[in-house]
């Protein structure tokens, strides 16, 4: 029987707590596939992933090539794209579905943070609003997209870093976002090891000048410089 949804998990190094978030996907596996793909991790991941997915998939690093592999094994009309460190919300096929039958070529969920503190319920909720005024998603928000669409716009342009801001651009000329009202649960991990205030002007520092035409490649170097 055909898979519903073809969720396409792209990962590099995440054996840690990679068992646990996969896990947490076993109960969907009866409507959806589990892809994973790895671009290269040099630990424990692919094995570990190996009995808890339909595919392990081998890619070069670099998300959007990750994620753009994936999909092209899927073998569901609907794709939706998960980061590792995202956990999503209970009925999360169904509400996909729903908003599918109602005509919605891609969407997101809104997000929240696994962390109690204060200043985290503020970010996701100006990360959330920012989405509905702009239309852009960003890859936390775990995207979903019909294969027409994502053939329509050609996957993920293959760049190194903003992938997800350039596909919804690409995206949004075919039709509006279905932004979801249920929460994924991303983790604030990488925000609390480099610090929140200085990571919150560096992304938004990287997306201005992507805005304003800088290289993917440069801005990449930026961001991973400081992990």
């Amino acid at each position: 029987m055909k898979p519903q949804i073809s969720i396409i998990i792209p990962v590099i190094n995440e054996a840690a707590q990679l068992a646990d978030k996969l896990q947490a996907l076993q109960a969907l596996r009866v409507r959806c596939e589990l892809l994973l793909v790895d671009g290269g991790s040099i630990d424990a991941s692919a094995t570990i992933a190996a009995p808890l997915v339909d595919q392990v998939l081998h890619s070069q690093r670099g998300r959007a090539r990750q994620m753009n592999l994936g999909a092209r094994h899927a073998q569901a009309e609907m794709l939706l794209f998960l980061h590792a460190d995202t956990r999503l919300p209970e009925r999360a096929v169904e509400l996909i579905m729903s908003a599918v039958e109602q005509g919605a070529e891609w969407g997101r969920f809104d997000v929240q943070f696994d962390s109690p503190q204060a200043i985290f319920k503020l970010i996701a909720c100006m990360m959330n609003v920012r989405s509905r005024l702009t239309g852009i998603a960003t890859g936390d928000q775990a995207v979903f997209i019909t294969r027409q669409a994502f053939q329509a716009v050609g996957g993920f342009p293959e760049i190194a870093l903003m992938e997800d801001i350039a596909i919804s651009a690409a995206l949004k000329k075919i039709g509006k976002p279905c932004c979801l009202k249920a929460k994924v649960v991303t983790s604030a991990r990488r925000w609390q090891h480099h610090g929140i205030l200085r990571t919150i002007l560096l992304m938004w520092r990287l997306r201005l000048r992507y805005f304003f035409g800088a290289h993917p490649d440069e801005l990449a170097a930026r961001y991973y410089r400081r992990q």
